[in-house]
C-alpha cells in the first residue's frame, strides 16, 4: 500500500441536498428498495438515474430513470423500466441472483458510457461490464478476466470482487503504455464457498481487510475492439483501510474526476461487524470520505481524508434494508456544482453536493 503524506490537505466536503428516489411501494421489483445508482448523459442533454433495484428474494435488476432537475439541483425522478435483468447464466445462481451497484463512466475517447456491475451468480459477486452509447441499450461485454501476476502468486479470477469503476480518462499505465485504469475490491474470503478454505491472501498483503485495487485495459487494444475492456492487467492495491472509520474496509464510489491536484476518489469506508459471506452486515456502520490519487500515476495515493465526509445521520441514511449506510456510487456537474449521488441504508437513494471548503 502506498504511504499517506499528511502534509497535504483535502480541501472538500459533502453536504446534503435531500432525497432523490424511494422504492415505489406498487412495485414488486422494488419491494426491498432502490439504492447504489450509477448515472449518465444521454444524447437528448437529460441526465438519467440507474439504481440497483431490488425485488423479494434479494433479486437486483438495473434500472433507468429520468433526473427531475429544478433549478440545478435534483430533486426526483421519472421512472422508465430496467435495462438490465439477471438474464445470463454468470449472473444466476441456484438459490441467488442479481445484477448489483452499477458505477457508470463515460469515456469521451471511445465514446461509450462504461457501466461495471457486479454479477451475483454461483460463484457469488463477480465483475462484469457492458457498454452503451445512447443510455437506453446495453450490450454485455461480459465478465472481467485479470490476467495472473506471478509476483501476487494468486489468481485474482478465483474471487469474488466488488466495487468495480473506471477512470474517465487514459491514464499511463505501469508497463508506460496508454492505459484505460479501473479501480476494484477483491475480497478474500472463501469459507462461504468452501467451508474451511480460509482467505489466501495474495503474496507480500500481509493486511487482509477489503481494500481499493487498481488494473489497466491497454487503449489501444480497446481501441480496436471495446471487449479489450474486459482483460485486465497490472493489478496491484491501492489503499487500505487506514483511517478509524475505514477500519473494516473500504471501496471505492463514483468515478474519480480531475482537480486540481490530481484524481479526486470518493470512497466508503466501514467500521463494525463484517459478515461472513455475503450476507448483509448488520451493526457495520458505512461511512463516505475522500482521497487523492497522483495525476500520473493514479495507483499512488497522495492524501486522504481523516474523518469522513458524510455519515448516516437522517432517518432515510439510519433505518433501512441495512441501517446506517451512506454509499456513494456516483458524480455528475449539474448547473456547476458537483453531485454526489448515493445509497442510504440500501434503500433509498440520496445526493449531496461536494463542495471546496478553501484552497
Amino acid at each position: 500500500m502506498t504511504q499517506l503524506n499528511t502534509d497535504t490537505a483535502l480541501p472538500y466536503a459533502l453536504n446534503r441536498v435531500g432525497v432523490l428516489m424511494s422504492p415505489d411501494p406498487g412495485d414488486p421489483l422494488e419491494a426491498e428498495g432502490v439504492l447504489n445508482p450509477g448515472t449518465a448523459w444521454g444524447p437528448d442533454g437529460e441526465l438519467y438515474l440507474f439504481p440497483r433495484m431490488v425485488a423479494a428474494g434479494n433479486v437486483s435488476r438495473i434500472g433507468r430513470a429520468r433526473v427531475v432537475i429544478e433549478d440545478g439541483v435534483p430533486v426526483g425522478v421519472e421512472r422508465q423500466g430496467v435495462v438490465l435483468a439477471p438474464d445470463e447464466g454468470f449472473e444466476r445462481g441456484a438459490g441467488n441472483a442479481g445484477v448489483e451497484d452499477p458505477r457508470i463512466t463515460f469515456l469521451p475517447d471511445l465514446g461509450v458510457h462504461v457501466m461495471t456491475y457486479v454479477a451475483y451468480g454461483p460463484l457469488g459477486p463477480r465483475p462484469a461490464l457492458a457498454v452503451s452509447t445512447d443510455t437506453v441499450e446495453w450490450r454485455r461485454l461480459g465478465p472481467l478476466h485479470f490476467t495472473y501476476r506471478p509476483q501476487l502468486a494468486t489468481d485474482l479470477n478465483f474471487f469474488p470482487n466488488k466495487d468495480l469503476v473506471f477512470f474517465p480518462e487514459i491514464v499511463p499505465g505501469p508497463d508506460g503504455r496508454p492505459s484505460f485504469a479501473m479501480l476494484h475490491r477483491p475480497m478474500w474470503d472463501l469459507d462461504w464457498l468452501r467451508p474451511g478454505e480460509g482467505s489466501p491472501t495474495p503474496a507480500g498483503i500481509t493486511d487482509g481487510r477489503p481494500s481499493i485495487w487498481i488494473a489497466y485495459a491497454d487503449a489501444e487494444a480497446v481501441a480496436r475492439d471495446l471487449s479489450a475492456l474486459t482483460s485486465l492487467h497490472h493489478s496491484a492495491p491501492v489503499a487500505g483501510p487506514q483511517m478509524p472509520f475505514e477500519a473494516a474496509k473500504i471501496g471505492a464510489g463514483p468515478p474519480p474526476i480531475r482537480v486540481p491536484e490530481g484524481w479526486l476518489l470518493i470512497h466508503h469506508g466501514v467500521t463494525g461487524p463484517v459478515a461472513k459471506g455475503f450476507e448483509l452486515s448488520h451493526g457495520a456502520v458505512y461511512r463516505a470520505g475522500g482521497m487523492l490519487l497522483d495525476a500520473d500515476d493514479p495507483a499512488r495515493v497522495i492524501a486522504r481524508s481523516p474523518e469522513p465526509w458524510l455519515s448516516p445521520e437522517t432517518h432515510e441514511e439510519t433505518v433501512g434494508t441495512l441501517g446506517n449506510v451512506v454509499f456513494p456510487t456516483a458524480i455528475e456537474r449539474i448547473a456547476g456544482t458537483v453531485h454526489v449521488f448515493y445509497g442510504m441504508a440500501d434503500s433509498t437513494i440520496g445526493v449531496a453536493a461536494l463542495e471546496r471548503t478553501s484552497g
